[in-house]
């Protein structure tokens, strides 16, 4: 699919821009936003809600990564095994610790996987470019066998945007499971729930990108990132002029 990705360099963001310490430098309202006139970023910063302990940020025009999952992807039991670990980590620490923990749980294959059958995988990442430059701008995107990753550039209600990924390929798992042997075991294929981040800087961007990329590398899947067919590495790998 011929597409002009975002990337730092389209975003206006490059080594001589980059600014190595700007991590720490968001403590006052005009780094804020400055920064976000960088990132071409224009919506308030005071708009966060949280549920639970996923904290999220609900800005319009703002970079933002979005993980979702399948509904038996991370069991209640091995949760709160987790937390009973996490108890004894500061509480500082936990965030941190907690979501790699879960991320390490999901890349080990847990559910039923029902991601890694190549046709739902397909409408999955159909669904998340249906809508690329109209409700959002996708930037990256890769779809594992029992979660997703994206980061994209929202031009409406995040959580709408990934209500609206959910309800229509979880509608159509749900229709085919028998035909496809999905085994979903349930009445749902997604937990209720996601997780995001909001792009800080520069240098964050890039390690999200990285991060999503090579995660099938990292699970084991495949050898480099752009022999992952559901993944947007293949596609930066063949844009012209892609550092």
């Amino acid at each position: 699919m011929a597409k002009d990705w975002i990337t730092p360099k389209t975003l206006g963001l490059n080594d001589e821009n980059s600014n190595p310490h700007c991590a720490t430098n968001l403590n006052s309202n005009e780094d804020a936003n400055h920064h976000d006139a960088q990132l071409g970023l224009r919506a308030p910063r005071e708009r966060w809600y949280s549920r639970g302990y996923l904290p999220h940020r609900d800005d319009v025009q703002q970079l933002q990564s979005i993980t979702f999952r399948l509904a038996d992807s991370l069991p209640s039991k091995k949760l709160l095994e987790i937390e009973e670990e996490l108890k004894q980590q500061p509480v500082t620490q936990r965030a941190v610790d907690r979501r790699k923990r879960i991320e390490q749980w999901l890349d080990s294959g847990a559910g039923c996987c029902a991601l890694q059958h190549p046709r739902l995988a397909q409408i999955l990442e159909e669904t998340l470019l249906k809508f690329d430059g109209s409700r959002y701008s996708l930037i990256a995107w890769c779809v594992m066998p029992n979660h997703v990753h994206t980061l994209i550039q929202p031009v409406s209600n995040l959580a709408n945007i990934v209500k609206s990924w959910k309800s229509f390929t979880g509608r159509w798992a749900l229709v085919h499971n028998n035909e496809l042997g999905l085994q979903i075991a349930t009445e749902r294929l997604w937990m209720h729930d996601y997780w995001d981040r909001y792009v800080r800087d520069p240098e964050h961007l890039q390690r999200l990108i990285e991060y999503i990329h090579q995660n099938p590398v990292k699970a084991g899947l495949c050898r480099r990132p752009e022999l992952w067919k559901w993944s947007s590495a293949r596609h930066w790998e063949q844009t012209p002029g892609h550092d």
